[in-house]
């Protein structure tokens, strides 16, 4: 099975894991969605059993997908296979499980033991593999602040290793001065993504997490500048492909040929670029169903591009 290494924590788990945020169903922050529209929990469950079938050792959630949803259904559906899997969460950012509302952010130390506690009970677990600040503005004094707490929960025995889902250098450089700090969590897809957020984990032996590693969806080859999403669903105000976002569409098909040429599905082939872009990156793409499930997964069998595929695809979009 290929594999990668969770950074210094010297783990390995698949080279490809599976992101939990669509599977929580919808949220929001005041009228505003932060979630994926409905989903079916039944449906969820065998998706996750049917990544692990197919080698996923590796899952990653937040306490705020779903407002708590995610995690508990990610708990139920890990139950009695703790030991198969390396879970990942996020805290730092402050919900109403009832009114599935996003009410703010909160990462004073009082707040952070809390949510850490939430997690795993909702989780089912003694200990957090990985545990992850969710908060992307968040000074330098007050990070370092953050960092200690960490590593005090370390010590505790409640989690295992920490990183930050930040897009920013800077950030990833304060946590990486953490003993225990492990990986940061960064966009990154074939058309978007900061190099010097990558720099700072090639640099520091850090996993480099890749969220939206599929453009939510958009490099599955199955929008077109007709699409329209659901009012509950983030991508509703996210993307536009009929104004802002048409260039990515646009630059898709320019590439597509060269991406599928080896019968990889796109989503196999957005998922092989990753691999192939830098040794660090561990790509996290979504699933709602067993057969995105199976799709994902199947880029560990295809592995990375090759680097006459790679070349190819940076002389274009340049």
């Amino acid at each position: 099975m290929f594999t990668r290494t969770l950074g210094r924590s010297g783990i390995q788990v698949s080279a490809i894991g599976m992101g939990s945020w669509a599977i929580g169903g919808p949220f929001w922050k005041g009228t505003r969605p932060v979630g994926w529209s409905k989903v079916d929990d039944n449906e969820s469950i065998r998706a996750i059993h049917r990544a692990l079938d197919l080698g996923i050792t590796f899952f990653d959630t937040a306490d705020v997908y779903g407002c708590g949803h995610s995690e508990r259904v990610v708990g139920n559906a890990l139950a009695g296979k703790r030991n198969q899997v390396v879970l990942a969460t996020k805290f730092g950012q402050t919900f109403d499980e009832e009114t599935k509302q996003g009410t703010g952010y909160d990462v004073t130390p009082e707040h952070i033991k809390q949510a850490c506690d939430a997690s795993l009970r909702r989780l089912k677990i003694d200990v957090i593999d990985l545990y992850q600040l969710h908060v992307k503005e968040v000074d330098a004094t007050q990070s370092k602040v953050v960092r200690d707490v960490l590593e005090d929960l370390v010590a505790a025995g409640k989690i295992r290793w920490y990183g930050w889902s930040t897009d920013e250098a800077e950030s990833a450089r304060i946590f990486a001065e953490g003993k225990h700090c492990a990986a940061i969590q960064q966009r990154f897809n074939i058309f978007e993504g900061d190099v010097e957020t990558l720099r700072v984990c090639e640099e520091n032996n850090l996993a480099s997490i890749n969220r939206n590693p599929l453009a939510m969806g958009a490099l599955t080859g199955k929008f077109t500048t007709a699409t329209k999403f659901p009012d509950d669903d983030i991508r509703s105000h996210r993307y536009d492909f009929q104004g802002k976002d048409a260039a990515m569409l646009q630059k898709l098909e320019r590439i597509r040929a060269i991406l599928m040429a080896d019968g990889r599905s796109l989503a196999q082939a957005a998922l092989g670029w990753l691999l192939a872009r830098s040794a660090r990156m561990i790509p996290i793409p979504g699933f709602k169903t067993v057969a995105q499930v199976e799709d994902n997964a199947g880029a560990l069998q295809r592995g990375a591009l090759t680097d006459a595929q790679m070349r190819e695809i940076a002389e274009i979009l340049q």
